[in-house]
């Protein structure tokens, strides 16, 4: 089990609050069903113990453990940037 200390998860809430994009570098864990790296998503909510609660944009639903997990937040610069290569 991770034990997180509270000024740690309150920093970890302030700095991914609800609606914020990330994009999944790379997953820690051994999950039978991985999420593909660079996978782009949308902060659901941060828990009481420090986990990111995302909606991934390819349907999946995951909770991002910074300690395990590579994450990092897309800036709305780079969200744009995307957008328009895609078109």
């Amino acid at each position: 089990m991770i034990f997180t200390d509270s000024r740690r998860i309150e920093q970890l809430k302030k700095q991914y609050p609800p609606g914020t994009r990330v994009q999944l570098d790379r997953m820690g864990s051994d999950d039978p069903r991985p999420i593909e790296s660079g996978t782009k998503g949308t902060v659901v909510a941060v828990d009481d113990v420090g986990t990111v609660h995302c909606n991934f944009d390819n349907g999946r639903r995951f909770g991002i453990c910074p300690e395990a997990d590579s994450f990092h937040k897309i800036t709305e610069q780079e969200e744009n940037q995307a957008f328009e290569m895609s078109m």
